[in-house]
């Protein structure tokens, strides 16, 4: 302790002396690990229990623990040294005060978020995604005067190239083409084409040839411009209702590129029967769509983490229909879980699983986690996971974790699941909360 004395006639400001030495002390703390200064803002999600603060929040080596009491407005963030203290939660705002040996050292704003919870699905529904432009999915050989050729290939064009535009016109369809073709076959002239392949805009010239045998001209290229499939519903969120499904992108089946997408749907489906898998042999689910069936919700995009879009109308499962909280990555642990899927006709039933492993993850995956399924009826009914099962929404401790996304082709009872934070920020569902005026 520093003891100062002050005469009157010396004049010694005795504050900014005391401001010095606890500057002084201050620093020297520092530079012996006493004390870690932290970043203005630290985010802490309210439905945590225990976390470490990394991928959400400032990387400061700080564990929360939220009391019991949840209207409690106080609670403690201890590090290995030093303590520090939320005090007067209000309006979802904190102030830490960091202290050391019961003196304040620092202050800083905590936000504290909200509670985000999300009404898991389980439920089959049919895909139909129609893509941007036309795809090139394939070659064929045209019988002309001057032997088999495909004029296609000869323009440079190749498997996995999107046809967007044909003499600055916008192709959103095969039939959009046919005209172009004739007409220019009958008059000889040249078709000009931009081409997206991967990120790039490409353009190149194609003459079609008369194919002798239709007596009809021909590019030699076979092309698509939708798809169609099964997946399980993941999740949507009440209010906005956004969603997602699948937990994997969707890839054309012969040119295994993604599909870039201009809009798509989904439908309710109905599972008629489940193709078992075996060791080496993945199993499938059957089911059929009409395509008159009612639309129940769009899809505007398809990345690696699903499908996603807005539901036209709410759906059940009538298992879970109620929002629930979401978990992220970090409070995922090893043991046991649930899925919610459909193994018969449109019936969502809950599964055990084990949760294998575990990664917390600061970036977005799609491999976050490693599960087995455990449940005897699942097994025996379709051998583990099977195809048109991705998506099917993992529950643990009350919460929904993720999402099931690849099988092990050498094991069927094992595979991949994607953290749910994932899947959630790629709807548009803004998990942190983030306030704007801050």
């Amino acid at each position: 302790m520093v003891w100062v004395r002050c005469e009157e006639s010396e004049k010694v400001d005795v504050e900014k002396i005391r401001k010095a030495v606890g500057i002084i002390l201050l620093v020297s703390l520092i530079s012996v690990g006493f004390y870690k200064p932290v970043k203005e803002y630290i985010e802490i999600p309210k439905n945590m229990n225990i976390f470490e603060a990394d991928s959400r929040a400032v990387h400061t080596g700080l564990s929360v623990s939220i009391p019991e009491d949840e209207s409690s407005e106080a609670f403690t963030l201890k590090e290995n040294k030093g303590e520090v203290e939320i005090k007067g939660e209000q309006n979802g705002k904190a102030e830490l005060v960091y202290d050391f040996a019961g003196f304040p050292v620092k202050k800083t704003k905590v936000n504290v978020l909200p509670e985000l919870k999300v009404v898991p699905g389980g439920q089959s529904i049919g895909v139909k995604l129609h893509s941007v432009g036309v795809l090139v999915v394939g070659f064929h050989q045209i019988n002309t005067n001057d032997g088999k050729k495909s004029p296609g290939e000869a323009a440079g064009i190749a498997v996995g190239d999107i046809i967007t535009e044909i003499n600055g016109t916008k192709i959103e369809k095969m039939n959009d083409i046919t005209p172009f073709i004739q007409k220019a076959g009958k008059t000889g002239e040249t078709l000009n084409l931009l081409i997206k392949r991967d990120k790039q805009e490409l353009k190149t010239k194609l003459v079609p040839e008369k194919d002798q045998a239709e007596d009809k001209y021909r590019i030699g290229l076979y092309i698509r411009d939708s798809a169609a499939g099964i997946g399980t519903m993941t999740f949507y969120e009440p209010k906005s209702k956004k969603y997602g499904a699948l937990g994997h992108v969707i890839s054309d089946m012969d040119t295994k590129k993604p599909i870039v997408v201009e809009n798509g749907q989904i439908v309710k489906s109905t599972v008629t029967s489940i193709e078992k898998g075996t060791g080496g042999n993945p199993g499938e689910k059957l089911a059929r769509f009409a395509s008159e069936r009612k639309v129940i919700g769009d899809i505007n995009r398809n990345s690696p983490f699903g499908i996603f879009g807005t539901l036209h109308q709410p759906i059940k499962n009538r298992i879970s229909d109620k929002a629930i909280p979401i978990a992220f990555s970090n409070e995922v642990k090893e043991g046991p879980a649930q899925i919610l899927t459909v193994i018969e006709n449109d019936k969502v039933e809950k599964f055990d699983i084990q949760i294998v492993s575990t990664t917390p993850q600061k970036f977005p995956a799609t491999k976050g986690m490693v599960l087995k399924i455990t449940d005897p009826r699942l097994i025996n009914k379709t051998g583990g996971i099977v195809q048109g099962m991705s998506g099917s929404p993992i529950i643990q401790n009350g919460k929904i974790i993720g999402a099931v996304t690849h099988v092990f082709v050498n094991d069927p009872t094992s595979g991949y699941g994607v953290h749910i934070e994932w899947m959630l920020s790629e709807a548009g569902i803004d998990i942190y909360k983030k306030d704007k005026a801050s």
